[in-house]
């Protein structure tokens, strides 16, 4: 991201000085400071020019050129590169034992800079051992418009003199005065006060006068100020994994590598004040400028997309795929369509974007003829009909009253930019063919750096420092869990809109904490690593060194651009988002299962109907888990309240349900259900606002109604949403002024269009784009679908989406249950390598299994399509190549239960597993070579039966416990199996229902101990803190001291447990049962449940109440029932009629909590 701190105004001295060996933040783990930071310091020592030169990449050179021109500093870019002794490409080091030297590279100009990219990036992808490393063939290529500088201790010439090859460093000094040119090469001086220095610096006078060398004195600055060298010094021992006490361990020998003031470096070296003025020199030589374009520039740099040789020009291809694409998506091109059209291209085409549009055309139509499934749309791309006529998306943007201008405004000249959702197993493909289209040097990933945020920088520092883990955990819990929480914000009291802010004040003074805070503060926000931008691509007109310089990313060996996502545009590079999602692979994996039905072989969700009964029906139940957009809790309460019977309502939800239009969602339900409560600004909006019941949901909406009020473009609208948004109080009022004006031109009054621009105003800041709405909200609807009419199918496809996913398994197979599904465990004979349906059953999938391996799943498979389903053990063993199907692939499938239809005792198959192997391929390699049984025509058995060892089989619960270890949860059972009537019967308490526990109210519940920890208070007394599981999820146990004392010897891992106690809501720890007795869950009691509570929403219609008292006196029962609502923020709880009786079964209780009108159920 681009630093954007402000730096204040500073008084600052003059200087002629100009620090030229200058390392940031992007010198990772090496330079302490950002840049800010050192621009910052080097205006307060009045420093008029600065360069940047960081370890052996270019990553920060663009924000350091902006930073420098904001505050009058001229910047210079450069790199301090590492230098191969021979060939970049031989794995070889130095003959003085180093692994490369150092150089510093300064650009002059325009083609120093371009050379320098070049230099750099070929050093990263071509060049690395231990650094990306450069040679002296790859600097003679690329010498023009650079200075070099010998470098510190490390360079070439330095080395060569302390090891006394006086002849050797001669040639060094003509190699490099000779490729550069004499004006452009210098002997660098440091002297940081060490021992080298002292012998180095005689030896380097000597050369340079006798050889005639101009000489400068620079400082190796890696922190802006001498007080931050311990703070380098601890980012040193973070890159090096060791700890500040550690006394053999890189570290830098005193504290002088800061940015010097003026006096400081001329009194280095009295002397010889050339080597200050040379510095202004060779700053005076420096005018580089790094190119960068205008938005209207950039579709000159687009490139080339070859069209057929029958068009001549873009604008003509593009036309011709626009009416193509119309006469498919029209049963009839209206005028309408036809207007809509031609001014979409008359915008395109002034624009010069037709490149870019087939850019995105060409990928997109090649995915989709490549079985890579891509979204229906995203962003504010949708709005655009020659987009949806290319087939670039598939919303219409007439049937959801989308806007092309909230994509490209003819008014505010921008690059247009389409976020493409394709396929995540696909998407791999899609960039291979952009690398073959477009070559593969010209497109690359874009870096994102990863940095030391608060609670990282307290647990790296916290490490080096020594501090005990347990402390540093502690410290870290503290810091706020919002991902733009800073270290401040836990230091600073908490107020009402960050009530989770000051946890560590109390720790402020602690001596024991002082000095990790000084150093974090100062270590704070400070680049940490590189990682690669999770969708992010550019694409060149020519080689991308040309427009930024690459690097090769450790993990992946993808290269990439130095300059982040937010900056790189302007060099001159297309930019993409290819992003993987999920859920278009889970509809892939669904829609492939379904096609194995009889008459589906066809089937795709692109063909389904959008006003499916089924699926609605679903949405009104809120039965929304795994639903794309729609599974979260808050949303399913919401549709049942709202009742959405179509798209547009999906849409509008998808939309409201965020931070802030949150609060208008009770608005629009009541808009919907009371629909004499809408109010409109004006009547004039009725028809721009009526679909949403008054309420201003999307931001086209904010800009239609500028457009009717006040007669605003829609180009201008957009700008003035985008004024609204930003909350620029000077900028808002001269639009309000616009927008006043404009709307008495049109007949209103001036008190009645002020007041219309201040409803306007949240609206704008809230709205949500809703081409992005109606996209998201098509790919959830057909999710919905899915599981509304193929629920088993959807299920496999889900399971199959996150088969490595040891949290999210669970809950689907969980989800799978309660929809009544079959989930049949692993099976020999059934199992595909994927999750699968077969006879309408849910059959595990092989790779699900961990330590299994693709290989084997493919063996097995192959072998068993080939030649029929598996009959026993051996038989297996002779069939199958026990090479891919290893001892360890075999034992995993027998403590899996994969091989229980056919040999049931899994713990027998386990123990004769190394002998029947042998046995299997003892059998193997007598035939392997084709040779003659001696027993071939007689009816003896060459070998006979393989004999098992016979043992008993393990107890289920030992089963269970070793698919959870392989699988990562119960599969084909679970440890309450035995317990679940008692526990239906007999407990009123479970993991699902702990959030919504009441306080100080009497529970009972039982679980499987799955974890006991003991700790101890502060007192020195001891107390349990003990995890439990049920059959929906994971439950927090507290045994405070007293009760611990009875009941530790009791409590103890993989035992099945009932308690009765209390549960405890805390924001600091989360929810907790409190146990205050130890039940025996043999002997358990059926509850004597008296009353059935029911909370209901706040939002309630005649429709739903109704449906909810037929079923209530449908059910007879012996309970009492009492309602719970909330009106105007007051919670009511009433008792129904004394006659009015209801069971308190399960059934009952998952009946109820299905109709629309009610939140929440609990016994009592």
């Amino acid at each position: 991201m681009a630093e954007t701190e402000n730096i204040q105004e500073i008084q600052e001295p003059h200087s002629d000085f100009v620090h030229l060996h200058v390392h940031s933040d992007y010198s990772l783990l090496d330079g302490a400071s950002k840049i800010t930071t050192l621009v910052t310091r080097a205006k307060e020592l009045g420093f008029k020019a600065l360069a940047l030169t960081d370890h052996g990449n270019m990553f920060g050179v663009l924000n350091f050129e902006r930073i420098c021109n904001e505050n009058g500093i001229k910047p210079i870019i450069g790199c301090e590169i590492y230098m191969a002794a021979g060939k970049k490409e031989d794995k070889e080091g130095t003959p003085e034992g180093s692994k490369y030297y150092h150089l510093i590279l300064l650009a002059k100009d325009e083609d120093g800079y371009k050379n320098l990219s070049w230099i750099v990036s070929e050093a990263n992808t071509n060049g690395y051992y231990y650094k990306p490393r450069a040679d002296r063939e790859l600097l003679k290529k690329y010498s023009k418009g650079l200075i070099c500088l010998s470098a510190c201790l490390a360079g070439e010439l330095p080395q060569k003199l302390l090891a006394g090859k006086d002849k050797e460093a001669e040639e060094v000094i003509k190699w490099y005065q000779d490729t550069f040119g004499k004006e452009n090469y210098f002997i660098e001086f440091q002297d940081h006060n060490l021992d080298d220095d002292r012998r180095l610096i005689p030896k380097l006078l000597e050369i340079a006068k006798r050889m005639e060398v101009p000489m400068v004195v620079t400082n190796d600055v890696h922190y802006a100020k001498q007080e931050d060298a311990k703070a380098q010094d601890v980012l040193v021992c973070i890159g090096t994994k060791r700890l500040l006490s550690d006394t053999d361990r890189m570290k830098f020998e005193n504290d002088q590598f800061y940015i010097k003031s003026e006096a400081e470096m001329a009194s280095l070296f009295p002397d010889y004040p050339e080597m200050i003025s040379n510095t202004k020199k060779i700053a005076d030589m420096c005018n580089c400028k790094i190119p960068q374009f205008k938005t209207q520039e950039l579709k000159d740099c687009l490139p080339v997309y070859q069209i057929p040789p029958e068009f001549k020009t873009q604008d003509d291809y593009v036309r011709h795929l626009v009416y193509t694409g119309l006469e498919k998506r029209y049963k009839e091109i209206t005028d309408e369509i036809r207007q809509r059209a031609e001014y979409e291209l008359g915008i395109i085409f002034s624009m010069g974007f037709s490149g870019y549009f087939l850019i995105v055309w060409d990928f997109i139509n090649w995915a989709k003829n490549n079985d890579v499934p891509i979204g229906p749309g995203r962003g504010s791309g949708a709005g655009s009909l020659v987009a949806y006529a290319m087939t670039i998306t598939d919303i219409d943007p007439f049937r959801y009253k989308l806007i092309f201008e909230r994509f490209l405004n003819p008014e505010r000249i921008s690059m247009p930019d389409f976020d493409v959702d394709m396929c995540f197993e696909g998407r791999q493909k899609v960039i291979q063919y952009t690398r073959d289209k477009y070559k593969d040097d010209h497109v690359g990933h874009i870096v994102t750096f990863g940095t030391l945020k608060a609670k990282a920088v307290i647990a790296d520092v916290g490490r080096v420092l020594g501090i005990p883990l347990p402390d540093v955990n502690m410290l870290k819990k503290r810091i706020p869990d919002n991902p733009k929480a800073k270290l401040k914000d836990a230091f600073t009291p908490p107020d009402e809109e960050h009530p989770d802010n000051g946890q560590l004040i109390e720790f402020k003074d602690d001596p024991k904490y002082k000095e990790l805070f000084e150093l974090c503060f100062k270590l704070e926000n400070v680049n940490r690593q590189t990682g690669l931008h999770a969708s992010g691509i550019v694409i060149g007109k020519s080689q991308l060194p040309n427009w930024a310089p690459v690097y090769k990313d450790g993990k992946t060996g993808k290269v990439a651009v130095q300059y982040t996502m937010d900056i790189i545009e302007p060099c001159g590079l297309v930019k993409m988002d290819y992003l993987g999602l999920k859920t278009l692979t889970l509809i892939k994996y669904a829609e492939r299962i379904i096609r194995k039905r009889p008459g589906f072989e066809n089937f795709t969700t692109d063909n389904v109907p959008d006003d499916d009964e089924k699926t609605f029906d679903m949405f009104c139940r809120g039965e929304a888990v795994a639903v794309f957009q729609f599974e979260s809790p808050g949303m399913q309460k919401i549709m049942k309240q709202l009742q959405p019977r179509c798209i547009e309502e999906l849409v509008a939800l998808n939309a409201l349900y965020r931070p802030g239009p949150m609060d208008y969602i009770p608005q629009y339900i009541e808009g919907k259900w009371h629909p004499e409560t809408i109010h409109y600004p004006d009547p004039c909006l009725e028809d721009i606002l009526k679909e949403t019941y008054g309420v201003m949901v999307y931001q086209e909406q904010v800009m239609q109604v500028a457009q009717r009020i006040a007669g605003f473009s829609l180009g201008g609208a957009d700008m003035l949403r985008r004024a609204m948004g930003k909350k620029k109080l000077e900028v808002l009022m001269a639009k309000k002024k616009e927008f006043i004006d404009g709307a008495v031109k049109n007949g209103f009054t001036a008190e009645h269009a002020g007041d219309i621009f201040e409803i306007m105003v949240p609206f704008a800041g809230y709205g949500f784009n809703k081409s992005h709405a109606a996209a998201y909200s098509v790919v959830a609807y057909k999710t919905a679908y899915l599981k509304a009419n193929f629920p088993a199918e959807f299920i496999a496809a889900n399971l199959t989406n996150e088969i490595t996913s040891t949290d999210k398994l669970p809950m689907y197979i969980a989800e799978g249950r309660r929809m009544g599904l079959e989930i049949d465990p692993p099976d020999i004979n059934r199992s595909d390598k994927i999750f699968d349906v077969v006879d309408g059953k849910i059959v595990y999938g092989l790779l699900g299994i961990k330590n299994l391996g693709e290989s084997a799943a493919d063996a097995i498979i192959q072998e068993r399509v080939k030649n029929g389903p598996y009959k026993n053990f051996m038989e297996f063993l002779d069939r199958v190549d026990l090479r891919s199907v290893n001892k360890r692939a075999l034992e995993v499938l027998i403590k899996t239960g994969s091989f229980d239809k056919i040999e049931e005792n899994r713990n027998k198959l386990l123990v004769n597993v190394e002998a029947a192997v042998e046995y299997a391929e003892a059998k193997k390699e007598s035939t392997r070579y084709g040779q003659v049984s001696l027993f071939e025509d007689t009816d003896i058995q060459e070998f006979v039966d393989f004999k098992y060892t016979e043992v008993e089989d393990w107890p289920q619960l030992e089963k269970l416990r070793i698919e959870k270890e392989l699988i990562g949860f119960y599969i084909s059972g679970h440890p309450l199996d035995n317990y679940k009537k008692v526990i239906e019967r007999c407990t009123n308490m479970n993991s699902a229902k702990i959030p919504s526990a009441l306080p100080e109210t009497e529970y009972t519940i039982a679980v499987l101990i799955t974890e006991v920890r003991r700790i101890t208070t502060k007192k020195g007394t001891i107390m349990g803190i003990v995890t439990g599981k049920d059959f929906d999820g994971e439950v927090k146990f507290t045994f405070f001291p007293k009760v611990w004392e009875r009941l530790d010897s009791f409590v103890q891992e993989d035992k099945v447990l009932a308690f009765k106690g209390k549960v405890d809501h805390s924001e600091q720890y989360g929810d907790s049962f409190q146990v205050d007795e130890l039940l025996d869950i043999n002997n358990l009691q059926s509850q004597s449940v008296k009353s059935i509570h029911i909370k209901l929403f706040s939002t309630q219609n005649k429709r739903s109440s109704m449906e909810l008292k037929d079923f209530l006196v449908a059910h007879p029962g012996n309970c009492s029932v009492y309602l719970h609502i909330e009106r105007d923020e007051k919670n009511y709880t009433i008792q129904t009629s004394t006659s009015l009786k209801v069971p308190s079964s399960d059934d009952f209780i998952s009946e109820l909590s299905k109709i629309p009108s009610v939140d929440e159920v609990w016994k009592d």
